[in-house]
């Protein structure tokens, strides 16, 4: 479009020109016609010359101005190329800057889903470690509770050897009279002192005391006093034998005479 207006006011300046030339020389043109001598006035007159010059005057001021506007169109068309490269980079920095956040943020993600895994890993780690050492600490406890199991059977059946041997031997010794016959099972209560002792007033029958126990219903057992109990206060006359539960007797208190051996 400007381009086309260009031309057109270039035209336009041309064909002006081109009538004031007319204008000037058509009267000379007249007289070289009328009179063709050689003293006719061919030369321009002033006011000719003052008149081309004034149009070559506009001419230049509008060539002037067609180049002002010229430049003032390419600075705007430079402008406005300058303003689209701008427009085109923010466009692309922007697009950049979305991708690096959108890398930042995955990379964020991950990192979290790792060290969540890695957490868990840590956390179903320990717990099978509790279970395993549960499971041991359980064997374990097991183990004992068989062996301390065996080894009353051992010694259950180890007092059982004795009382038959003690019942079928006659040992006579120093009588005390007729007590009052409880028992209990010391594996039971959690003590390990077996089954040869027997419980009694400490001040009637010191520790180590060796006792000869006739039963009420037949049976004798050789015991030694290990141990006393509340009982023995208020009733000096009660013995509390060590016997496997399996052979207590079920009546469960019985009078015996005791004798010191």
């Amino acid at each position: 479009m400007t381009s086309f207006t260009h031309k057109k006011k270039h035209i336009t300046r041309i064909a002006f020109t081109f009538a004031i030339a007319v204008a000037i020389f058509f009267p000379n043109l007249n007289l070289v016609i009328a009179a063709p001598n050689d003293d006719a006035n061919i030369y321009p007159s002033t006011q000719a010359v003052q008149q081309v010059t004034f149009a070559n005057r506009v001419a230049r001021e509008l060539d002037a101005k067609d180049a002002a506007q010229t430049r003032m169109a390419q600075q705007t068309a430079n402008k406005a190329e300058q303003l689209a490269d701008q427009k085109q980079q923010d466009e692309i920095a922007r697009q950049a800057a979305e991708k690096a956040a959108a890398e930042k943020a995955a990379a964020e993600k991950a990192a979290a889903e790792k060290a969540a895994a890695e957490q868990a890993a840590a956390e179903k780690a320990a717990a099978e470690k509790a279970a395993a050492e549960k499971a041991a600490a359980e064997a374990a406890a097991a183990k004992a509770a068989a062996a301390a199991q065996q080894q009353a059977a051992a010694q259950a059946q180890s007092a059982a050897s004795t009382t038959s041997t003690s019942t079928s031997t006659s040992t006579s010794g120093t009588s005390k009279g007729t007590f009052k016959i409880s028992f209990y099972d010391p594996a039971v209560l959690g003590s390990n002192m077996g089954y040869g002792g027997v419980a009694a007033n400490l001040s009637m029958f010191p520790k180590g005391t060796r006792l000869k126990i006739s039963m009420s219903n037949g049976q004798v057992l050789y015991r030694t006093v290990n141990d006393t109990g509340s009982f023995a206060y208020a009733n000096p006359y009660q013995l509390d034998v060590a016997m496997p539960n399996s052979q207590i007797p079920s009546a469960g208190i019985l009078s015996a005479t005791v004798e010191v051996l």
